[in-house]
C-alpha cells in the first residue's frame, strides 16, 4: 500500500499536554473484583447513609427484623416451588433444612399438616443401605450434593428442627442409625478423612459432615475419628483458615466446618488458633459483613461460616493462650487419634473410653473466656440493612436476589452475633448487644451444628440415654 494513502495518526487535543496522556496510560487497569467491589462499596453506603440521617426515633424502625415477611417467605417455600427449581432437585433434603431451621430460628411452629408431609417426603429420601439421597428414588453418592443433602436430612429429622418429640421417636424405630454408621465407614478414606459420594472427592466438607452428624446421633466413635483430626489439621493454610483439601485456599465454609469438627473429635489443639482467629477476624470488611475468602466480596451467608467460627473460639481461649506461649511447641507427639486430650477442658487425656457425644454437649455448656472477637454490632448492621428484602427472605448482598440459603445463613449469623457477648451459657443477651429493637432476638443456635438450641437439647438427651 502506498505511504501517501495511509490515514495519518491522530493529533493530540488542542492544548493538551502529552506528559499527561503517557502518565494515565501507566496507570494499573481495575480488576474486575476491584469493580465490583467498588459498586458493592458503593451500594452499602448509600443504605448506611439512610440510617445515619434517619431522626434518632426512626432508628429503631429502620433497623427493624422483618419476622413476618420472612416467616410467609419460608413457609410457603416449604409448600411450593417455582418450576425454576428443578435445578436443585438433588438437594431437595438441603432446602428443607434451610427452610425449616429459618422458621425455627424465628420461633415458628409449623402446622400439622406441613409437619406431616416434611417427614414424610424426608422418609422417602431415605436409602435401606445407608443414608439418605438427594430427593426420593436417588443414589446415595450419585452426585456430591446427594451425600450433603443425606445428612442435611438427618439434621432435619433428628435435630427436631420444628418437630414434635414423638417426630423423634418415630425415627429411632426404623434402624437408620446403625445403616447411617455402615454408610460413614464405607465413605472412610485411608487418609483418615471421608470422601463426598462412592469414589468423590475427599475434603474437609465430608469430615464435618459425617462426624457432626455422628456425634449428633449418639454413633461416633474411634473407627469413625481415626486419623480426621490430622487431615483437617494438613488443610489449614499459611493464612490462618482451612481449605477444602491440603494445599488449597483458606475458605470460610471449610474453616468452620474444620474447626467445629475438631472440637467434637477434642483435638483442636492441632490446628493452629491463634492464626485461624487472625484470619477469620480480618474477613469482616467496610461493608460490616464477611467474606469468605481473601480478596472476595462480602456476602451474607459468611455470617454464620465466619461469625460461627470465631464464636466457636471464644470458648476455645484457654487453648489460645496456650498456643500463643513462646515455648509451645506446635508439634504435638503422636497419638492414637481416638484419644482424647485435656487443655480444652472438655476430657482427659487417660479415658480409656471417649464419650464423644458429650463433646459437643459439654462445649456449650461451657461460658465465653473473652468476649467478641469480631464486630458483633456491625454484623447485626449487615444483615439488617443489607441482606433483608422488604417482601421477605435474605439475600447475599445488595443487588443481589433473596433466596432459601441465604435466608438461612443470614439468620443463624444474626444469632451467633446476637448471643456473642454473653458471658454466660444461659443468660440472655443485655440490649447494648443487640441493634435495632430488642424484638429483634432470635432463637440461640449451637455453633457446632447450627440448630436450635433448645432442639439440639432434646436430640441429646434422647440419643445419650441408648
Amino acid at each position: 500500500m502506498d505511504s501517501s494513502s495511509r490515514t495519518p495518526p491522530p493529533s493530540p487535543p488542542a492544548g493538551g499536554d502529552p506528559s499527561e496522556d503517557e502518565s494515565a496510560a501507566e496507570l494499573p487497569r481495575l480488576t474486575v473484583t476491584q469493580v465490583e467491589q467498588m459498586k458493592v462499596e458503593a451500594r452499602v453506603a448509600d443504605i448506611y447513609r439512610v440510617l445515619f440521617d434517619a431522626a434518632p426515633n426512626a432508628k429503631s424502625t429502620v433497623l427493624e427484623l422483618w419476622r413476618d415477611q420472612h416467616v410467609e417467605y419460608l413457609t410457603k417455600g416449604l409448600r411450593h416451588l417455582a418450576p425454576s427449581f428443578h435445578v436443585l432437585d438433588a438437594n431437595r433434603p438441603w432446602l428443607c433444612y434451610w427452610m425449616v431451621h429459618g422458621l425455627a430460628l424465628l420461633d415458628e411452629t409449623l402446622d400439622d399438616d406441613l409437619e406431616n408431609d416434611i417427614v414424610d417426603f424426608l422418609s422417602r429420601c431415605q436409602d435401606k443401605h445407608g443414608g439418605y439421597g438427594g430427593g426420593p428414588g436417588q443414589v446415595i453418592g450419585m452426585l456430591d450434593c446427594s451425600v450433603i443433602g443425606s445428612d442435611v436430612t438427618f439434621k432435619c429429622l433428628l435435630q427436631n428442627e420444628c418437630l414434635d418429640r414423638s417426630r423423634l421417636l418415630d425415627i429411632s424405630k426404623l434402624s437408620i442409625r446403625e445403616n447411617l454408621y455402615k454408610f460413614m465407614l464405607l465413605m472412610k478414606d485411608k487418609s483418615g478423612a471421608f470422601r463426598m459420594h462412592d469414589g468423590g472427592e475427599v475434603d474437609v466438607r465430608a469430615c464435618y459432615t459425617a462426624i457432626s452428624v455422628a456425634s449428633l446421633v449418639n454413633v461416633l466413635d474411634d473407627k469413625l475419628a481415626r486419623g480426621v483430626g490430622n487431615y483437617i489439621a494438613s488443610c489449614q493454610t499459611y493464612e490462618g483458615g482451612i481449605a477444602g483439601e491440603p494445599s488449597a485456599e483458606a475458605h470460610g465454609g471449610y474453616t468452620f466446618c474444620g474447626l467445629a469438627a475438631m472440637v467434637l473429635l477434642n483435638e483442636v489443639e492441632k490446628l493452629d488458633l491463634p492464626s485461624l482467629i487472625g484470619w477469620v477476624a480480618f474477613r469482616q470488611g467496610v461493608e460490616c459483613g464477611f467474606q469468605g475468602r481473601t480478596n472476595k466480596l462480602v456476602d451474607g451467608c459468611y455470617s454464620f461460616w465466619q461469625g460461627a467460627a470465631i464464636a466457636l473460639a471464644q470458648k476455645l481461649m484457654t487453648v489460645v493462650a496456650e498456643q500463643s506461649k513462646p515455648s509451645y511447641s506446635s508439634k504435638l507427639s503422636s497419638v492414637d487419634d481416638a484419644c482424647g486430650t485435656s487443655s480444652s477442658g472438655l476430657a482427659s487425656e487417660k479415658s480409656p473410653i471417649v464419650d464423644y457425644v458429650k463433646f459437643g454437649f459439654d462445649f456449650m455448656k461451657q461460658s465465653n473466656q473473652i468476649g467478641p472477637l469480631f464486630h458483633n454490632i456491625a454484623l447485626q448492621q449487615y444483615i439488617l440493612l443489607c441482606a433483608q428484602v422488604l417482601e421477605g427472605g435474605l439475600r447475599d448482598k445488595p443487588g443481589k436476589n433473596r433466596d432459601h440459603y441465604h435466608s438461612c445463613y443470614c439468620l443463624s449469623g444474626l444469632s451467633v452475633s446476637q448471643y456473642s457477648a454473653m458471658t454466660g451459657s444461659d443468660s440472655c443477651p443485655l440490649p447494648q448487644h443487640m441493634l435495632g429493637p430488642y424484638s429483634n432476638l432470635l432463637e440461640p443456635i449451637h455453633p457446632l451444628y447450627n440448630v436450635v438450641l433448645e432442639k439440639y437439647e432434646e436430640a441429646y438427651e434422647f440419643f445419650s440415654g441408648e
